[in-house]
């Protein structure tokens, strides 16, 4: 289990722990000595877990937009634009579809 799911998991039960002992009203001090104990137990896991999981190393920030955003020039991406009109109209006059590659059919 990953730090950040047990600190969770344990505050909801630390958190339990403490509902249960401010509706508690009975008369043995002996159960709710019991229930706080658990609860600084919770706390004190709590804590320990948090110790372990601080020490990480900060991440790299993304590179820039400008970057990272596209590697093909506006003349590259036009040679394409024009290649793929040309296999298109092959595909076309052959009477094939382009992206299938199935017989065109003539619907009425």
């Amino acid at each position: 289990m990953k730090a950040k799911k047990a600190i969770k998991r344990l505050a909801k039960a630390e958190a339990l722990l403490s509902g249960v002992l401010d509706q508690f009203s009975g008369s043995e001090e002996r159960v709710r000595g019991l229930i706080e104990t658990a609860r600084t137990s919770v706390v004190e896991a709590k804590t320990g877990i948090d110790k372990q999981a601080a020490p990480k190393t900060a991440k790299k920030p993304p590179a820039s937009a400008a970057e990272s955003k596209s590697r093909l020039s506006p003349a590259g991406r036009k040679k394409i634009s024009l290649a793929a009109k040309k296999r298109w109209a092959a595909a076309k006059r052959d009477g094939v579809h382009a992206a299938t590659g199935r017989p065109l059919t003539k619907t009425a």
